[in-house]
């Protein structure tokens, strides 16, 4: 399911803005999405494209302008990513 589909299209186009081939996250879509096993509150990385949350030691991916908030998906942060948050 598409975030602009949770959110609605125009909200979703207000959120985020295209920023080249990256996405920009708005303060307000932060806001909105917390790391679905924690629930904490996320970190988003705009050079490597993923959401990061430091409680759960995991980093979401962020493809095609979407963030895919799947555990399943997720990657742990390493040590030293988890002491850059």
């Amino acid at each position: 399911m598409q975030l602009g589909r949770l959110v609605g299209e125009e909200r979703y186009r207000k959120l985020t803005a295209p920023l080249g081939d990256r996405l920009e996250v708005d303060s307000k879509l932060l806001e909105i999405l917390v790391c679905p096993v924690s629930k904490a509150s996320l970190t988003y990385r705009r050079d490597r494209q993923e959401l990061w949350c430091k409680v759960s030691r995991l980093a979401y991916p962020v493809r095609d302008d979407i963030p895919v908030m799947l555990e399943a998906e997720a990657r742990t942060l390493t040590r030293k990513e988890l002491d850059e948050l």
